[in-house]
């Protein structure tokens, strides 16, 4: 699971999903293991719209190149 790590006072938590807790069968109040790692998460493009970025880029190149000047 990727989750968001929240401000709340002093302390910092994070919001676990009732269908994460049903599918290990945890409660409030019980004792987890956490293990925190930074995670990296870029958007994914789907094959349609990669092929259309490709034609896109390919047919406005000029002006793209314009408007990074």
């Amino acid at each position: 699971m990727i989750a968001t790590l929240r401000r709340n006072g002093n302390s910092i938590v994070v919001t676990v999903p009732p269908d994460e807790l049903e599918r290990v069968g945890a409660h409030a109040g019980d004792l987890v293991d956490v293990e925190i790692r930074p995670v990296d998460v870029r958007p994914r493009l789907t094959p349609a719209l990669r092929a259309a970025l490709e034609v896109e880029l390919t047919n406005g190149r000029d002006a793209l190149e314009y408007l990074g000047r």
